[in-house]
């Protein structure tokens, strides 16, 4: 897991401040940034195991120590908690970390090594008991906050409780194939070769378990792959009509196309994969931009580029309108939380109601932007649905100039075969499954524009 140079107590140390920045409200990227580069890839794994148990471990320490101590000290006892308590068994033995942890906390504050040692050895002798005095609590169980457990059961009672065990898996590497440079069965060549276990994942992708750096992934470097999740790489596709990519799109060559909220770029780079035109990639937030800017250089593509708020049409529009938009609408993360387990440690339920104000006021500006017989595409990596099938159908009682096209509605990580329903007009919505691969939560709706 980390480099035999680097202690674990040292580890430990860095995991509580990412633990400690989530707490108070920082996403654990943005503390993972904080951490040295030599440590940051042991420090993420143990990070995302904290983060995938926290809510057990917060419920034991309640148990052990009743009021919380020092916040740094508290995230060393959790993220010791929770590691002690990971599914599939502790990535160390049970001594080794309980010993290696009271070291951080030494090296932090020697007066709290005695503390944390107590605290830890007391669960190591009481830890079934420990268990059973808190198995009943919601946040214990499920390793969410209550509003979103009560959120998911309302919004999918039959399929709530997947859902939640869902969030708390690994995900694999997906990778999308780049079809101007290479193919998908060249691509898994390439990776088999390099003794990576690779197979396809629907029509554009390819999936590497278990995952890899990019920089060890063949054909990365020269554009041939980029890293987007299987039911991600569905929106490119739906936008422009194709459902293999021996297709036609539906937009003539050059047709003017605006990606809303596109950074990181992988769906601006998987239209301009796809088809001839002329994509404007836009932003609120400069520095995102420019990873669109990179992504795009690596893989020998060109949009422009324009840092603004989508809602201030006169300073990208240019006055004229748009054959197609594609709406990736800032959303909670609430169908992507394998991959940010983060994400429902951050979030509070009023953020959601003010995510689907934004999404909203995002659809009623874009839309006079699209011109007659245009197309938006709405999306959201979301599994609630305020922010997805009840806001599509909000706005359709807005806009009777909206007419919906097939679409898959609400792609869920459920079990293989397993459908909902929510999908486009009233169709079941396939899981989100591709050839076996269960891949993230995700919404999408298919508006044309038509006179009348």
């Amino acid at each position: 897991m980390n480099p035999p140079s680097i202690p674990l107590a040292r580890l430990l140390a860095h995991t509580a401040d990412a633990v400690q920045a989530v707490r108070a409200g920082r996403s654990l990227n943005d503390a993972l940034r904080a951490c040295p580069a030599g440590a940051r890839p042991g420090t993420q794994a143990l990070a995302f195991d904290a983060m995938r148990r926290l809510g057990h471990a917060e419920c034991l320490r309640r148990r052990l120590v009743p009021r919380a101590p020092a916040p740094w000290t508290d995230a060393l006892l959790l993220t010791a908690l929770s590691l002690l308590e990971r599914s599939g068994g502790a990535p160390y033995p049970d001594h080794t970390l309980v010993d290696q942890a009271v070291e951080a906390a030494k090296a932090r504050d020697r007066r709290s090594g005695a503390f944390v040692n107590a605290v830890l050895r007391r669960f190591l002798r009481e830890r079934e008991a420990l268990r059973a005095q808190v198995r009943a609590q919601p946040l214990s169980q499920w390793d969410h906050p209550q509003w979103w457990i009560e959120r998911l059961r309302a919004d999918w009672p039959e399929h709530w409780q997947d859902l939640l065990a869902f969030d708390n898996t690994r995900a694999p590497l997906a990778l999308r194939v780049n079809l101007r440079r290479t193919t998908q069965a060249r691509a898994l060549e390439r990776l088999r070769e390099a003794g990576l276990s690779a197979w396809p994942a629907g029509p554009w992708g390819v999936v590497v378990d278990p995952p890899r750096p990019v920089h060890e992934i063949p054909g990365f470097a020269e554009g041939e792959l980029s890293v987007q999740d299987t039911a991600a790489q569905l929106a490119a596709p739906l936008l422009l009509g194709m459902q293999a990519p021996v297709d036609r799109p539906w937009l003539a060559p050059g047709a003017r196309v605006l990606d809303a909220c596109a950074a990181p770029g992988g769906k601006t780079a998987h239209l301009l994969e796809l088809a001839e035109l002329d994509v404007v990639a836009l932003d609120v937030d400069p520095d995102r931009l420019a990873r669109v800017q990179d992504n795009l250089g690596r893989l020998g593509l060109h949009a422009t580029l324009c840092a603004a708020d989508a809602r201030e049409t006169a300073a990208y529009s240019g006055g004229r309108p748009f054959d197609a938009i594609l709406l990736d609408a800032p959303c909670s993360a609430s169908g992507i939380v394998r991959r940010h387990p983060d994400v429902r440690w951050l979030r509070r339920a009023s953020d959601v109601e003010a995510l689907v104000r934004l999404q909203a006021e995002l659809l009623d500006r874009l839309w006079p932007l699209l011109a007659p017989g245009g197309r938006l595409l709405y999306c959201t990596c979301s599994v609630f649905r305020a922010e997805g099938e009840e806001q599509i159908d909000a706005f359709l009682q807005r806009q009777s100039q909206a007419r919906r096209l097939p679409a898959p509605g609400h792609l869920l990580p459920m079990p293989h075969n397993q459908t909902e329903p929510g999908g486009s007009q009233g169709a079941a919505a396939p899981p989100a499954d591709v050839q076996g691969f269960r891949a993230d939560g995700f919404y999408y709706a298919l508006l044309e524009k038509h006179n009348g």
